[in-house]
């Protein structure tokens, strides 16, 4: 596979979130996700990884969909790949009605740093609020 597919795959499994808590506060919920999402890309599950996205999520202006997402984190898990996921602290703030979360990654893979694409990113991620969880629609991020 190439280092696109890891970079592309290792960034939007974290960017994907598992599912929001229903207690706590909003920001808390957020960041609760976002660890139960680095669980899920390490433990390899697909649906988990994308449970928190909405229909129309984006990342990186096109370059990622939720369909795409789940098939990918599927396709890595079936060949036996692992992705290792260290974080750095989350910030969370609000916008008006949305909430926005921002956090550095670095990303490993079970062969080693993911070929040309491994090494740390600033990630950003956009949520709102559906009925009574916090889903992320939008994820930007940059080495």
């Amino acid at each position: 596979m190439s280092g696109r597919f890891w970079k592309t795959l290792a960034i939007g499994v974290l960017v994907t979130l598992a599912a929001a808590c229903h207690r706590g506060s909003d920001e808390e919920q957020v960041r609760q996700a976002i660890g139960a999402t680095k669980a899920a890309v390490e433990a390899g599950k697909a649906g988990d990884t994308v449970a928190s996205l909405t229909d129309d999520f984006d990342g990186n202006g096109g370059e990622l969909d939720r369909r795409r997402l789940e098939g990918m984190v599927r396709l890595a898990a079936l060949r036996g790949a692992h992705l290792g996921v260290t974080m750095g602290p989350v910030g969370v703030e609000k916008r008006g009605e949305r909430l926005v979360a921002t956090f550095t990654v670095t990303l490993t893979s079970s062969t080693g740093l993911i070929p040309d694409e491994g090494g740390i990113y600033h990630v950003e991620t956009a949520w709102r609020r559906e009925g009574s969880r916090w889903l992320c629609y939008s994820a930007t991020w940059s080495r």
